[in-house]
């Protein structure tokens, strides 16, 4: 008996068609597009999951071997103030990848070793995307003047400081900058410099 809904392959078809639906751009619930799935939580214009992982692969692409990172071979104690100015300047520029995850990995380290800081970013990130969300509803007017994405941030950021003060925020910043200076500019001052380096700074003019 002949009817509307769709049977055997065809059914087969028409699901998938409509799965994929929901990683179409035309999947936003706003009907302005998007990507996907993704784009139906109203992500902030600019800001994308492409893009954090497109500058993941770019610093991974760059990213120096870790064996020769810590090679203990290569460290030694700089002769003169110059040659410990030299090996810092370059080495953060040969090793900036590297830097770059250590530096995210003590971040990453500081919050998880402290549950009021994870309640605190869940509070910010909660009052960030309700705003957002109000935002795309109707325009919000602070004084005359639309608040626009670091507007919202910022609105978000002073919603969640009593918890950030809470957690002591301040502290695990200091802390994690004052560990960064020190992990880092230990190994830019003792590694050696990379033979290629030592090449460019002969070539270089006096």
């Amino acid at each position: 008996m002949p009817s509307g809904a769709p049977t055997g392959e065809n059914c087969l078809v028409d699901m998938d068609s409509k799965a994929g639906d929901l990683f179409s751009e035309d999947a936003h619930p706003t009907g302005t597009g998007g990507a996907g799935i993704l784009a139906r939580l109203w992500l902030p214009k600019g800001l994308s999951p492409s893009m954090a992982k497109e500058w993941i692969d770019r610093r991974r692409a760059s990213i120096r071997p870790w064996a020769s990172f810590v090679d203990q071979r290569k460290f030694s104690k700089p002769r003169n103030f110059g040659e410990f100015c030299q090996r810092v300047v370059k080495n953060v520029d040969t090793f900036n990848s590297n830097y770059t995850f250590i530096f995210l990995g003590l971040i990453l380290y500081c919050i998880v070793s402290s549950p009021m800081l994870l309640i605190a970013l869940a509070v910010f990130a909660g009052a960030f995307y309700i705003i957002h969300l109000k935002s795309l509803e109707s325009k919000l007017v602070v004084m005359g003047k639309e608040l626009n994405l670091p507007h919202q941030a910022g609105l978000a950021g002073a919603i969640s400081l009593p918890v950030f003060w809470l957690a002591g925020a301040g502290a695990a910043v200091f802390w994690v900058l004052g560990a960064t200076l020190f992990v880092i500019g230990s190994h830019a001052a003792f590694r050696e410099l990379e033979p290629s380096d030592l090449e460019e700074l002969f070539m270089e003019p006096v």
